[in-house]
């Protein structure tokens, strides 16, 4: 276990990742890692790995040039630059200004609701990253300049990345979410994930699945979520494992950052969290039956003990794993289930280690 404290690992892991963009991989625009899952690891008590790892994350993929503010962003003016990637640099500068002025809380309450309908911003990495940002600066009385930063650059990439999606979520429906996953209709298709995206409003199923769950279903929903999506990630071993993660790490994120907003935001939220599985379910997955029987096989699997999963994310050094091993804990503790521990397990074996891409 680590003798540093959380506070100064954060603060040192903001420090070595400073220089660094919103975006890596070239061409392929990525997200930015580096703060979520040094968050992560120092939360799972390994602070005195992140300066190695954050070495290690440097070294593994080349990053975009950090963005220069070039026109303000106003109280008029914010609803134009939604989804503007290019104005990312005047994103910052606009939260950096306000986080200045007001309690982040303010802040926060008052993006929030504007920024949910494009939670899907480029596969829910703005949200994340808010919501570890979001947990550092609630540790303390006094948040540094760095951590605010953070916060500052997790809403606006979120806002810059702005990605809506068709229709509206309301839970008006009769069934429970375990039920709408089943009925939503989920063809094989060989269309690639941004071509199924590009007309996900209009695939089979999308409209009512956004319709189908009750209000009474609102107080375990978040549970519900990410145990359901749990499942989901290791029923899938033949699909990229990295994007049905976010059907856990997404909810998880959330939950860090509600009892910090006011109570009426919670339903709108969990709206638009339904929204986004909606569409991952749509976008990544065809045939569902390895779906129905998960929970009994999760049972059945022999799986480490969660102390050796950390350690194991720890050694393995993808940022998603350690992200996805640090959510799972996280809900685990809440609401035991052993899909947690058995999708933690798989997506260790399916996505390749750091020590593999050398």
């Amino acid at each position: 276990m680590t003798s540093t404290r959380y506070g100064d690992a954060i603060e040192d892991a903001l420090d070595r990742l400073d220089d660094l963009g919103y975006e890596r991989g070239g061409d392929a625009d990525l997200a930015n890692h580096g703060p979520m899952a040094a968050e992560a690891l120092a939360v799972l008590g390994h602070g005195d790995q992140v300066p190695d790892w954050v070495r290690g994350y440097r070294a593994a993929m080349d990053h975009h040039e950090p963005p220069s503010a070039r026109f303000a962003i106003g109280e008029s003016s914010w609803r134009d630059a939604l989804g503007a990637f290019d104005r990312v640099g005047d994103w910052e500068a606009l939260f950096q200004r306000e986080l200045a002025e007001q309690p982040w809380r303010e802040v926060l309450a008052r993006w929030w609701p504007r920024l949910l309908p494009g939670l899907f911003s480029r596969l829910t990495h703005g949200v994340i990253r808010t919501a570890h940002a979001v947990r550092s600066v609630a540790s303390t009385d006094q948040p540094s300049q760095r951590q605010l930063t953070e916060l500052a650059r997790g809403l606006a990439y979120w806002a810059a990345r702005y990605t809506g999606l068709p229709g509206q979520a309301r839970f008006v429906g009769q069934r429970a979410l375990t039920e709408a996953v089943a009925a939503l209709p989920r063809p094989s298709s060989d269309l690639p994930p941004g071509a199924r995206f590009a007309r996900v409003g209009s695939l089979p199923g999308y409209a009512a699945a956004l319709e189908s769950i009750g209000a009474d279903q609102l107080p375990d929903l978040l549970g519900d979520m990410t145990t359901t999506f749990a499942g989901i990630a290791l029923a899938h071993p033949e699909i990229n494992p990295v994007p049905l993660v976010h059907g856990v790490t997404a909810p998880a994120a959330v939950r860090l950052v509600l009892p910090h907003l006011p109570a009426e935001l919670v339903e709108p939220s969990l709206a638009a969290l339904w929204q986004v599985h909606t569409a991952l379910l749509l976008m990544f997955t065809g045939d569902a039956a390895a779906e129905a029987d998960v929970l009994a096989r999760a049972m059945d699997t022999d799986v480490p003990a969660f102390d050796e999963l950390i350690e194991r994310a720890v050694e393995h050094g993808d940022e998603h794993v350690i992200k996805f091993t640090e959510a799972c804990l996280r809900e685990h503790v809440l609401r035991p289930d052993p899909r947690f521990p058995a999708a933690v397990f798989a997506a260790q074996q399916r996505i390749p280690r750091w020590a593999d891409r050398q």
